[in-house]
Order: C-alpha cells, then structure tokens, then sequence
C-alpha cells in the first residue's frame, strides 16, 4: 500500500472517529500527498472548526444531568439518561444543547440513525420540573428520539397530579412519552443488563470516568489528526521541491530535509505511543475483571483505535520507503553537483597543460640544451600525469554513476567521454615532444662527439713536440700516435652527411642542419690537417738527418727589459692551460711561421669554447636550482595542504628566507641566459654582454645583503617537518641552505670565467670588453662585500645612503688629539690606540667600533657602533705622521680635532690615502668648474668676490701644472691663498714645518683665523661670505641663515650690528657682530678683495720636510 492511500485510509478512520465524538459528519477522502488535486470533501485535515470535545465541555458534563453510560435498546437505540437534578430548570439553554450535542456525536452513525432512548428520572421531583424538563429536552435535543420513559413523582400528591396533568399536557412534548411508576415497569421497555445499577440495571457506571475516557481517546484522535496533516504537508513540500545547481545548496537541501524527517518520526513514535496508552486504558477494566462486558460504545472506541494504530504503522512505513527514494535522489543530485564541479576544474587544468605544452619549444642548440629542455619537459610531464590521473579517475567516478543508474545519465556521460578524449591528446603531444627531444638529443650528441673528435685532434697536432719530430725516432713515434687517432674516427665521426639529415629530418631546424654542416666541414679541416701532418712526419721519418740541437729564434728587436726565460715562458704553455709551445718550424723546406701561428689561434679557439661552455651549462644549471627552489621551497609555503607544516615563526617570512631570488631567476631565465648563448660561437665577445647587464647584476647585492637574516631565519626553522617534506618531494640530498647559497657562489664564479676567458683571448677583438668585465664584476664583488659591512652599522641616527657611495672601509689604529676647545679627560690621557672601522664615503667619515662576532655562518659576521662622522668638506689630511710609514692624520676645524690613523701595511695606508685624495680634488674641480662659471657669467665685474684656496700656489706656474695633471699630483705643500690688504687687513705669512704639528689645514680654515686671540679681535669688512654654521633669527628684524647660505655684509650698524642680505632667500635683516664671526670665521670663500695688483699678496714657508697636505673644497663657494 503507498504512502497517498495509508494517509487517505487515516484520514477516513479519523472522519468516522470524529463522527462519532462530533455532529455526525460524513467520512472525508484525504489529499494527495504530493501536491495534487483536493477534493472539496475534505474537511477534516483541512478546516479549524473542530466538534465539540470533552475537554471543551468538561464543566456541563462534571454537572452530571446527562449521562451516556453506553446501554442499547432492543432496537439498538442508544440510551442517554437524566438522573436526578433538582437545578435543571436552573440550567443555561446553552449548558444543556452544548452537553446534549456531544453525548448524540458519540455513538457511531447506525445507532445514532436509529434514534435514542431518553430515560428521565423524576422520583423525587414534582410534577412541574417534570413537565419544564420535558418541555426543555424537547426544544434542545438535536438528534431523533424514538423514546421518552419517565419515572413520575413518587409521592401520593404528585402521582395523582402527574396522571391527571400529564393526559392534558402530552400533546405539547412532539414526543412519546411513557410515564412510569417504578424501575420494574421501566426494565419492561429496557433490559437491566443495559440500565445502570441506579435504575435497577447491572451496568457500573462512573461518570468521572467515563470523562477522562472520552478526554484521552479525542485527545489521541486530535493528535493523529495533526500527525497525518504534517505528512500531508511534507509529503508535498518534498514532491515540490526543485533540485539545486550547486553541490553548497544540494548539501544544505539534504540536511534541511533530514531534519524534517526526524522530526516527523518522532511525531509518529509520540501518536503510537499515546495510542498504545489510550489502548492500555480502554482494556483496563478486564485486567480487574474477566468477565466484565463492554459496552457498545466501548466496543467502537476499541475497534477504531486499534485500527488507527495498525494504520499508523503502516503509514510509518510508507513513509519511510517514500523518505528512502526522495534521499537517493537528493543524493545523487549531491554527487551530480560534485561530479560538475569536479569536472570544471580539471577541465581548467587540462587546458591549462595543454597552453603550456603548446607553448614549450622542444627545439635545442647543443646536447647540454636538449638535456635541460628535457628535464623541463619532464617536469612538465609530471604535472601534467597529476592532472591526467586526476581527470581519469573523475571519468572512471562518472561509469559508477552511471552503472548506479544515476537520474542524470545523459549529462555524465558525455562529460567523460570528454575527459578521456582530452587526457588521449595531452599524452600524445607529450610523447611526440619526448620523441622528437631524444632523437634531437642522439643526433647532438653524435654532433657533439664528432666535434670533440675534432678539438681532441687539433689538441694531440699542437701538443706534438715539434723539436721531437726532427729526428727520425720522433717523427715515426709522432706517425704513430697520429695513425692511431685516426683508427678511431669511424667510432666518433660523421660518415654521410646527406644521411644523417635524411635520418635526422624530422627534428633538423635550420640552426640544427647549419650545425650539421659547420661539423662536417670540421671534420674535412681536421681530417686535412692530420694528412698535412702525416705527410711532413713522413718525410722526417724517411730523412736520415743528423741530431740537431733545437735553439730559441733571435728576436729581431730585444727588450732592454726582457729576459730570455720571461721570453720563453711567454712563449710557453703547459698543457694543464691546453697551451702549446710557441715555436717556428725547423723544417728548412717552406715550413712557415704563418702555420704554426694558424694551430696555436685554433687551439685558444678550443680552449675559449672549452670556458664557454662551461659557462653556459652551468648558467643552465643555476637556473635550474633556482627555479627548483622557488617551486619546490617557496611556492609551497603559499599551498593550504602544507600550511599545518609550516612553524609559527616561519610565517609570513618568505621574502627573508628567499629574499630576491625570484628576481635573480627570472633575469637569467629571460634574459641573461638567452644572451650568452648568443655568444656561444664567438666566447672572446662575451665581455660585451656582461657588460651591458652589469646593472642588473646588482640585484646581487641586496640579495647578499638579505643573507644574514635568511641564515638566522633557517637556523631556526631548519629542523622544522615542512622543510623535510619539501627536500622529500624534490629528492635532494643537501638542504634549502645549500640551494640559498647558490647566488652568493654564482656572482663569484662570474669573475673566474671570465679570467679564464682573458687568458685564452689575449689579443682578441673582445679582449678589452673582457677586461672591463672582469674589473665590473670585481667592483660588484667589492661592492657587496662592504655592503655587507655597511648595513652591519648601528647607532647612527642619519640615513646612511645620503652620504654617498660607499668607497673604502677597513680596520684601522686611531689616536684622538684636541688641540683647542673641550676635551675629555679620557681623550687627552689616551696613549694606546682605539681600534675602529673606518667607512669612507663621498661626503662623511665614519668611525665605528666593531663588536664580537658571535653565532655561526652569517650570523657570525660582525656588527658595527658608530661613535664619530666627519664631514668630507671640512676634512684636511697629512699622508705621513710622526715618522710611522703606515700613519697618516685626518684633521678638520683649524686642527682642533686630529685623527692619527694606523693601516695593518703601507700598501693600504697608500689606498686610503689616494682614495681620500680624489674625493678631495673632487671636491677641488667641482669648486673651481663653479667658480670659473661664475667669473665667466656677463654679471661678473672687476671688484669680483673671489674664492680663495689653501691650494693655490704663490706663483701661476703652480696653478697651471695642478691644473694640467687634474689632481693626479698635488705639490708637496700648498701654499696658502693671499689674504687682500683693505681696511686694516694685513699680509700675514705663515710659516709650516713638519716638525710642527699645523703641517696642513683644510678649506674651511683661514690662516688669519688660526688663533683664538686674534678671533677676539677681528673686524668684519662688508663683501660676501659663505656661512658654515645654522643662525636662527632671534627677533623680528633678525635674519635667519643656513649652513652653506651666501650672505653679503652690506653695512656696519651701532653696537656691533651688521645689516646682513641672505643672498638665497633675498631677504635682509641685522646681525651681531659675534653671530657673524661665528658664522662665517671659517669662510673666506668671499672675501670682498680689490683686483689691483697690490690687492693680493701673501708668502708660504715651508721646509724640505713638510709632509703633503690635501684639504677638501667643497665648501668653496664662487
């Protein structure tokens, strides 16, 4: 039976229980549980006008003037009694049909259509209750009565009353009436066994519960009915619902409808379970007594919930089976909606191997190429079987679908046809690109074998000792060897070349059929040269000559310079280089220089090929361990299925682990590798490559300077599982750190390649550019190696990148010396030395102090406190001091701070001191190039300002040859700038002796200004001045001044002030005359000075042993 009609069955069984507990209404069809049509008849499960219940009415009946205790007629008639109620005249109209239409709804339909017996008992009443109760039920009983037996008054008055009244007053009840005088005339119309033991019957009868009765089976009967309403409604929601497009909402469906589902099976347990306990109550009186007999209302209540539990049951399981089929397609609906899903996916990824399949060039130029393409085609091949084993096993999930009779059949099965048809052209390309690699790689390495032959040929011609070859013994023994090489030909070379291309066509590229050709003709040369060879050796061989002792060729013009053994070691090389001798030919017959000068250029040829090649298979090779590490370490720090691997402390760190190394690969990938295999024919021109690349090489440097917190970083992490996996899945037997350390090794072994390369190119068009290289790469080196110490610096509160490039650092011995102003204590009683690191820069000295290395690797390396800066445009130097061929001073600020600076050798003193030298003639040019701008200017006029220099000399041929050498060589002692008489200044000759310790000074000292006494006493002049120091104004009419601002004393004001211009700001303002001196004491920069030719004088003493003195000038305004 299906679910539609157990739910039509119980809804048919609830109209006739309710028929019977309500107004007698017929039995209802039920609807269609999946939604469909409703007949109008169906009322019960569908209306909220609900008969009367027990429950409803429980006060009237608790008042007992009726009762139903379920005795029949003869007839079959139904019995319903009145006892004795003196109040029922007392009664509400409304109390009386509430309480008459229920106890007629509860028979059942065929004794109800018989009619009911009405039993009035009036014993104890009079006559007039009795006529008013009758006349009462008459008017408010609802159902048809086929009798109305009354038991009159028993008193003697009310008898006789009642049988006189009752002639007149019978007509008026419209209904049969039977006054009777006692119980025996009423079990004449009744049997006793259906009266209750009140009226002379057998029947026990409780009224209270006869109530709770009729409560629990209408209460069981209201809960079956909402159970069954339920179904009804879910039944349909199911049938209705559509099925969702995403495996999400599928999902979140199925659940939803689960928990419904529960739900309505406990609402079943709940309904049989109340069942089984009404069923419990109604059979209760035969657990007390066995032979107690049912009535016939009990009888119907019985049948009918036992049947409405039996129904139950079966909708229960009705249910469940319609639950089962609803489930199995929600669910396949759920694996339909995975399979799509699944399916778009690794149809995106099918498509995506494919683009890069049809992007991957399986052409190679030599056998080292091929391999690495072949490797990246192998890698590629592994990805792509991940996907492809993927997209199969979806298709062999989408035949058990089917095989399951999946509702959607027609839609999968397409899809795996299509799965297979593409996963079928992805391996075919696969194995036609694996094919055409390995038949391209025979045919380079067959290349590749003969050219070998060939360079190994031409290596055995230029390293037979040619002196040898003169006697007979030497030329047979040299006969031999060759005749022996040539046996091995037919094992290494080429036979046929129309063959080979007819073999090899269908991976001959142009590139590769001109390989072909270049290899044959190399053959042809070598084959040539060795039959050139053999032919001389014969003739030896076969000439009885005498022993000759071999002599070294006159040169035609001797070096004064030269040696015979530097002459014979240039004309020498040893066969660990692949150098042959460098001799003329002994033979008198024609043998010429030319030829052996042809041998000797072929083998350096060799031997540039030999470097070159080397340079690019391991370039290759870098970037394959580059792009191993990026895929194989850092792309996996961003996969979701490693991240429970990965340490706290490792997260969001791939940029200090890694730092730029993925800028490094994609360089050399892109670029850098594509240009030197350009140069793979012509290697002494690979000097021009590094060099237009030497600025994308610095990306080297901030990867190097990144190396030391990726050490620290891994030192760390190095233990950690996520590392472990990732070697794992790479197979590599050495760690992250050693692949981390291939940059650092890369960038050095750049410059032995190419010192090889220069060796071997002596001489050559590119020699020059290789040279350059060699020297760029070595400054990158130099370059990354003081970065290294630089960013090691701590406590310096400026940005150190504006002072300019970094040009020496090292360690050094310092002693401090204070001449004027405060000093320490601790300074002046300094004997031993300070140890610092100094850090040369364009603009600033830096002293440091180096701390202890601690840790290990780079976490070794040392650090750096800062402790003294000076500014290079106020630094003056003396290149000896105090006799110690490796001091030298460094000075600023008229001597009032000396610096003695020990070198660990003379030859770094030498560096230091010519380094700082060109930053301070630097300075020098750059001042003068301002200056002679200025005097060049259409403004300037004869009473000029000019810019006096501690280097200009006291006569013009000074100046001159300064100007020509460029401050290649400063004089031993530059004489100091002439000092303009005007106004009370005097010429003033200052004398300097290397004795003393004011042996040099730098351009922002002045000789006049050298004294602190004579400062006290200096008198300003109006004219143009350079300012050194900051002035903030302190009042409105003030003026505010910069370091390096040019300022023009205009005029001389009371108490000591001077009307001061800011020739930078345009602006004027007053100025004391101390403020000034403070300013500007140590500038003369622009000095107001009369250009007559008694304007300028001055003399410069200074004895033999003055040491050189350098000053800067970039404080030297014109």
């Amino acid at each position: 039976m299906s679910l539609v009609d157990l739910i039509q069955e119980v809804q048919t069984l609830l109209s006739q229980l309710f028929h019977h507990l309500s107004f007698g209404t017929p039995p209802r069809c039920a609807s269609n549980i999946s939604g469909g049509h409703r007949p109008t008849s169906d009322k019960i499960l569908q209306t909220d006008d609900f008969p009367l219940c027990a429950a409803q009415i429980g006060t009237e009946l608790q008042k007992q003037f009726a009762a139903l205790p379920g005795g029949r007629g003869t007839d079959g008639s139904p019995i319903i009694i009145f006892p004795e109620f003196p109040t029922f005249s007392g009664l509400e109209e409304d109390e009386i049909k509430n309480v008459l239409n229920y106890l007629t709804t509860v028979p059942s339909i065929a004794a109800s259509g018989i009619g009911f017996i009405l039993v009035i008992d009036r014993r104890l009443d009079r006559w007039a209750a009795v006529r008013a109760t009758l006349l009462r039920i008459a008017g408010s009983f609802p159902a048809t009565v086929n009798l109305v037996l009354v038991l009159r008054p028993t008193t003697l008055l009310q008898r006789a009353l009642s049988d006189f009244l009752f002639k007149f007053n019978k007509d008026e009840f419209k209904m049969k009436v039977v006054m009777l005088s006692s119980v025996t005339e009423l079990h004449a119309y009744i049997d006793p066994g259906q009266l209750t033991t009140e009226l002379g019957g057998a029947q026990e009868y409780c009224h209270e519960s006869w109530i709770s009765h009729r409560t629990a089976i209408e209460a069981f009967a209201l809960m079956v009915k909402t159970t069954a309403h339920t179904l009804q409604n879910f039944g349909t929601e199911l049938a209705e619902t559509e099925l969702p497009n995403d495996a999400e909402a599928t999902t979140s469906l199925l659940h939803s409808h689960s928990l419904k589902k529960d739900n309505m099976k406990e609402d079943l347990r709940v309904s049989q379970s109340q069942g089984a306990r009404l069923l419990d109550y109604i059979n209760e009186p035969f657990q007390t007594d066995t032979e107690y007999l049912m009535t016939h209302d009990e009888l119907e209540n019985l049948a009918t919930v036992q049947r409405l539990l039996g129904q139950l049951d079966e909708t229960e399981t009705a249910f469940d089976d319609f639950w089962e089929r609803h489930r199995s397609k929600l669910e396949q609906c759920l694996q339909l909606r995975r399979f799509e899903q699944h399916f778009r996916e690794v149809r995106s990824q099918l498509d995506a191997t494919s683009e890069r399949l049809c992007g991957f060039s399986e052409v190679s130029v030599n056998p080292s190429h091929a391999e690495h393409v072949l490797r990246e085609l192998s890698s590629h091949e592994e990805k792509a079987c991940d996907v492809l084993d993927y997209a199969l096993s979806l298709a062999s999930e989408g035949d058990g679908l089917i095989e399951n009779a999946h509702y959607a059949e027609d839609s999968i099965r397409p899809k795996c046809c299509e799965l297979r048809a593409v996963c079928e052209v992805i391996s075919s390309t696969l194995r036609d690109k694996k094919s055409f690699l390995l038949t391209a790689m025979e045919l380079h390495h067959a290349l590749e074998k003969a050219s070998r032959w060939c360079e190994e040929g031409i290596y055995l011609l230029a390293s037979q000792p040619v002196d040898r070859c003169q006697s007979q013994d030497g030329a047979e023994a040299a006969l031999r060897e060759l005749e022996r090489y040539l046996e091995t030909a037919p094992l290494h070379t080429l036979i046929d070349c129309s063959a080979i291309c007819c073999q090899y066509e269908a991976v001959l590229t142009t590139q590769l059929r001109d390989q072909v050709e270049r290899v044959f003709q190399k053959q042809g040369s070598v084959q040539e040269m060795f039959e050139k060879r053999r032919v001389s050796l014969k003739k030896l061989a076969a000439k009885q000559t005498r022993p000759v002792q071999p002599v070294a060729p006159r040169p035609e013009v001797k070096s004064p310079q030269g040696s015979p053994n530097q002459q014979r070691k240039e004309r020498r090389y040893s066969a660990d280089n692949a150098l042959c001798r460098k001799v003329e030919s002994p033979i008198p017959n024609g043998g010429t220089r030319h030829a052996s000068l042809s041998e000797e250029d072929e083998n350096l040829a060799v031997l540039r090929r030999h470097v070159m090649n080397e340079l690019l298979e391991t370039e290759r090779a870098y970037v394959e361990e580059l792009l191993c590490v990026l895929e194989g370490y850092a792309a996996e720090m961003d996969n979701p299925s490693m991240a429970h691997l990965i340490p706290s402390m490792l997260l969001s760190k791939k940029d200090i682990l890694f730092g730029n190394m993925s800028e490094i690969y994609q360089f050399h990938k892109r670029t850098f590798l594509k240009e030197l295999e350009a140069y793979t024919n012509c290697p002494e021109l690979v000097g021009h490559c590094f060099l237009e690349r030497m600025k994308d090489l610095q990306i080297y440097e901030a990867y190097c300077q990144n190396k030391p917190r990726s050490e620290s970083l891994w030192r760390q992490c190095s233990d950690c599982a996520f590392f472990q996996e990732c070697q794992k899945k790479l197979e590599h037997k050495l760690g992250l750190d050693s692949y981390l350390l291939k940059p650092v090794q890369r960038i050095t072994k750049y410059q032995l390649l190419l010192k090889e390369l220069l060796k071997y190119s002596k001489g050559c068009d590119g020699c020059d550019d290789l040279q350059e290289a060699l020297s760029s790469i070595l400054g990158i080196l130099k370059a990354v190696n003081d970065s290294m110490h630089l960013i090691a610096i701590t406590g310096y509160e400026g940005n150190l990148s504006e002072l300019g490039r970094l040009l020496m650092q090292g360690s050094f011995s310092v002693w401090t010396e204070h001449k004027k102003g405060h000093a320490k204590v601790k300074d002046l009683a300094r004997f031993k030395p300070m140890q610092r690191h100094l850090f040369l820069h364009e603009k600033a000295l830096l002293f440091c102090k180096k701390r202890e290395e601690n840790g290990e690797g780079y976490e070794k390396a040392p650090s750096y406190s800062f402790k003294h800066s000076l500014n290079m445009s106020a630094v003056g130097i003396t290149e000896s001091a105090k006799g110690d061929s490796k001091k030298f001073e460094v000075w600023c600020n008229s001597r009032e701070e000396v610096f003695i600076v020990q070198a660990p050798t003379s030859e770094i003193k030498t560096l230091w001191v010519n380094e700082i030298r060109k930053v301070l003639t630097q300075q020098l040019k750059a001042c003068r190039d301002a200056r002679q701008q200025k005097s060049d200017s259409p403004n300037h006029t004869a009473n000029c300002s000019i810019s006096l220099s501690p280097f200009r000399s006291s006569s013009q041929k000074n100046q001159k040859k300064q100007e020509e050498k460029k401050a290649e060589a400063i004089p031993v002692s530059d004489s100091n700038s002439m000092l303009a008489k005007h106004k009370g200044w005097t010429k003033v000759s200052l004398s300097v002796d290397a004795s003393e310790e004011n042996d040099g000074y730098s351009s922002g000292e002045e000789p006049l200004n050298s004294d602190t006494e004579e400062d006290a006493g200096q008198k300003l002049i109006p004219g143009k001045y350079t300012a050194v120091a900051d002035s903030e104004k302190a009042g409105p009419q003030e003026l505010s001044v910069k370091s390096g601002d040019m300022v023009q004393l205009i005029r001389e004001g009371e108490d000591g002030q001077w009307f001061v211009r800011n020739l930078r700001s345009s602006k004027e303002g007053w100025m004391a005359h101390a403020n000034l001196l403070g300013l500007i004491s140590d500038s003369k920069s622009s000095q107001s000075i009369s250009s007559s030719d008694d304007s300028v004088s001055g003399n410069l003493s200074t004895s033999s042993s003055c040491s050189e003195t350098y000053t800067s000038f970039s404080d030297i305004k014109p």
